[in-house]
């Protein structure tokens, strides 16, 4: 079981599954330098864990995260302080454990890089999402400008980094940001349904398959190909368990 004391992270862990939530809701979930350490803790804990199948990230209503805490990280106009570059996307990017991003509501800046470094995502009608760097004088440093072309295009990927204006829960779906948009109050019981099918599958398999797709990014179609046959040449799947796993799929409506 993985617990994270953080002031503004709570974690709760059932089923396999590790629950976080970035919970300032005062401060719109801004996150501090102490929340950005728990949640690279806690991500790595969970890539540690075997019994951990699935980390969903979520935040406190009503906003996912404003992004870092800006007054913290800038010293109040000193300077930035010691750990203030802490960079928790880098280390869910780099996971092999699954993690669910669920947005319900303003995902701006920091928190948007954060979810983008998600598996994928989900989200309320309430989610909107912006990147301020530009618009404050700050350049994006937890890969912004290498991760939002590759989810919504080069054009609206420009667009949102000059201008700073949100794209709400309908315009990210339409552009590929997110997968699914949900009415608010049943989000988190469509994460749960999600983490059931996730927990479900091979952990092995799942491992696997994040791995290609990390390793597969950005390279050429054949390079990637060529990763995927390596990758079955060297993994030998149990017949039994494939022909009880296909059974049990089968059997749902």
């Amino acid at each position: 079981m993985i617990q994270v004391g953080v002031e503004g992270l709570e974690s709760h862990w059932a089923d396999g599954v590790l629950w976080l939530t970035l919970a300032r809701p005062q401060a719109r979930n801004a996150m501090t330098i102490a929340m950005r350490r728990g949640l690279i803790e806690a991500v790595r804990a969970a890539d540690a864990d075997a019994e951990t199948r699935l980390v969903v990230l979520t935040g406190s209503d009503p906003a996912f995260s404003a992004g870092i805490d800006l007054k913290e990280a800038l010293g109040n106009g000193t300077g930035s302080p010691r750990g203030a570059r802490t960079d928790p996307a880098e280390v869910v990017r780099a996971s092999r454990t699954p993690v669910l991003g669920v947005v319900n509501g303003l995902c701006y800046t920091g928190a948007l890089e954060l979810a983008l470094s998600c598996s994928f995502l989900i989200a309320s009608e309430r989610a909107r999402f912006a990147d301020t760097h530009a618009a404050i004088g700050l350049t994006a440093g937890w890969g912004m400008s290498a991760l939002l072309p590759r989810a919504v295009g080069g054009r609206l990927a420009r667009r949102m980094m000059l201008t700073g204006e949100p794209v709400d829960a309908e315009r990210a779906l339409t552009a590929g940001l997110v997968t699914e948009v949900v009415p608010h109050d049943c989000l988190l019981d469509r994460a749960r349904e999600i983490a059931d099918l996730i927990r479900a599958a091979h952990p092995g398999a799942v491992a696997e398959t994040l791995g290609l797709l990390a390793a597969g990014e950005g390279t050429s179609l054949a390079h990637a190909l060529t990763l995927e046959a390596e990758a079955k040449l060297r993994r030998r799947p149990d017949v039994a368990d494939v022909a009880r796993r296909f059974a049990a799929r089968t059997d749902r409506p």
